[in-house]
């Protein structure tokens, strides 16, 4: 028996039986060999992890734009506290970890630069989810528009990884869950690094049930979820940690999503990535190859390859290519 046939029967005898296992896998949308070492999920988890889309969240705004400090998150920071969190629940409750993991790492490659407000300025000119972009790039971006024709488990948990989705497996479940988790706490921490609130502007109501630092929060949620999940075909937490847990989530919304002094310089970005969608549909020869041949086929118009290649961009290759097209340089003699 080879080495991955080995660590399937492992699965079988250990996981729970709510687990997604490797061997039931529904498959890849196109057939190939299977690995002789590793199952599908963990096979998947390393194709994201080496692809370009990956690396690039190291610039990329999780909530303040290009921030100077060292220790504010980018989006691949927070990627790697969602797997964290994920797989520390997953492990608990017998789950597939390297489902949970590949599910985690993938969740937020389709994120544009400059974080949600990107993202709302591409919808604003085309419509733009980064759930389903994510997907993009995955399916049909990452390997110059080979894709990395990923398990539909892992595809499933990728696009259902949003508030509004539904997995289909608990895994999906689990990362769902820990995207909450992960960017409530570190949110409140790069909030307080920054100045725009203090602990103790957290409302007791929620305080009082989920804790008074990040380390006491995070613990009390994940634990919450084990406590709840453990040996159900379903992933919760008790009624009043949810509440709360949601409720903390609308206090940062209101003081710190919309805080002028963390969001002031959004509407700056807004306006650069729409100039930039526009001067690309007027130029769509200053993209490169890939995305002019993908703009061949006639299922991807040019409105969607456009929104490609500026989601794919970081923070400071954004500003580099307004600068470009529309900061006239100095005289060079």
């Amino acid at each position: 028996m080879i080495i991955r046939e080995q660590l399937e029967e492992r699965e079988l005898e250990y996981l729970s039986p709510y687990a997604t296992f490797s061997k039931n896998s529904r498959g890849r949308s196109v057939e190939e060999p299977e690995c002789d070492i590793r199952p599908v999920f963990q096979r998947d988890r390393d194709r994201i992890l080496h692809c370009k889309s990956f690396r690039r969240l190291k610039q990329k705004t999780q909530v303040f734009l290009l921030p100077k400090g060292d220790h504010y998150r980018t989006r691949l920071t927070h990627t790697l506290e969602v797997s964290q969190n994920a797989r520390t629940i997953a492990k608990a409750l017998r789950l597939n970890e390297d489902l949970v993991e590949a599910i985690a790492l993938g969740h937020d490659l389709g994120h544009t630069p400059f974080g949600h407000a990107g993202e709302r300025a591409l919808n604003s000119v085309y419509h733009f989810k980064h759930n389903e972009q994510s997907l993009r790039v995955v399916d049909l971006i990452e390997k110059q528009g080979q894709g990395l024709n990923l398990t539909w488990e892992v595809r499933d948990g990728i696009l259902n990884h949003q508030t509004t989705g539904n997995p289909r497996t608990l895994e999906g479940k689990v990362v769902r869950l820990s995207d909450k988790i992960a960017y409530i706490n570190h949110d409140i921490d790069d909030a307080i690094r920054g100045g725009i609130m203090e602990e103790a502007d957290i409302p007791r109501e929620y305080s009082e049930i989920l804790g008074n630092s990040t380390k006491v929060r995070l613990d009390t949620m994940i634990h919450n979820v084990i406590i709840n999940s453990m040996d159900k075909p379903r992933i919760q937490m008790s009624a009043e940690v949810e509440t709360a847990m949601i409720g903390l989530r609308q206090f940062l919304f209101e003081h710190v999503y919309k805080n002028p002094k963390a969001k002031g310089e959004e509407h700056k970005a807004i306006n650069m990535l729409k100039q930039l969608y526009q001067y690309y549909i007027d130029h769509p020869e200053l993209m490169p190859e890939q995305y002019l041949q993908a703009i061949d086929s006639k299922d991807n118009p040019k409105e969607q390859i456009v929104c490609d290649y500026i989601a794919g961009m970081t923070d400071n290759y954004a500003v580099k290519k307004f600068e470009e097209y529309f900061v006239p340089e100095s005289w060079k003699n």
